[in-house]
C-alpha cells in the first residue's frame, strides 16, 4: 500500500532502543523521561556494585544503575556515546547507564516473538519478547519489572 507507514500500523508499540555491549534492547518509550550525557554520580555506601550512585536532577535525587554491570557485559567503558536514560517507573525516577541510544522504533505486534527460555543474567520475567526490525533483533524489556526486582531495591513492587 503506497503511502502507508509503520506509524499507521495497528497494535504497534514504540520502543527506545539502546545498546549494551553487542546486544540491542528496547524499552517502552512511555517510561522514558529524558536522555542525558553521562556524568559521574555521587557514590553511596552499601549498594550493589551496579548502582553507581545518585545524581541531583532538578531537585530530585535519582539513583543511577549501570545496566552493563547489571547484565554482566564484558566491557563497561565510559565514552562520548555513554548516556543515562532517565525513567519514570512506578512513580519513581531512576537512571540507567547504557553504551548508546540508537533510536525510537515502532514495532508491530506481528514482528514480536516470545522470549526464549534461557539461563541469563536477567530474570526472564523482565524480557517481554524479541522484536524483529529488518535484520535487527531487539530484546524487549519490561523495565518496570526489572527496576522493581528484589536485587535492585529501587522501586517498590506493586
Amino acid at each position: 500500500m503506497e503511502g502507508k507507514t509503520e506509524s499507521n500500523t495497528p497494535n504497534a508499540r514504540e520502543y527506545l532502543t539502546f545498546r549494551l555491549d553487542e546486544e540491542e534492547y528496547g524499552i517502552d518509550i512511555l517510561k522514558v523521561q529524558e536522555i542525558r550525557g553521562y556524568e559521574p554520580p555521587t557514590r553511596i555506601a552499601h549498594v550493589p556494585s551496579f548502582v553507581k550512585g545518585v545524581i541531583n536532577l532538578r531537585g530530585t535525587i535519582v539513583p543511577i544503575v549501570d545496566m552493563r554491570l547489571k547484565f554482566g557485559c564484558a566491557r563497561a567503558d565510559f565514552n562520548t556515546f555513554t548516556v543515562v536514560i532517565i525513567l519514570n517507573v512506578r512513580g519513581r525516577v531512576v537512571g540507567m547507564v547504557v553504551d548508546s541510544v540508537s533510536d525510537v522504533l515502532e514495532i508491530p505486534q506481528a514482528n514480536m516473538r516470545p522470549a526464549p527460555e534461557v539461563d541469563a543474567s536477567i530474570n526472564s520475567d523482565c524480557i517481554t519478547g524479541l522484536g524483529a526490525v529488518g535484520e535487527r533483533m531487539l530484546i524487549l524489556l519490561d523495565i518496570e519489572a526489572l527496576m522493581s526486582g528484589d536485587d535492585m531495591a529501587l522501586v517498590s513492587p506493586t
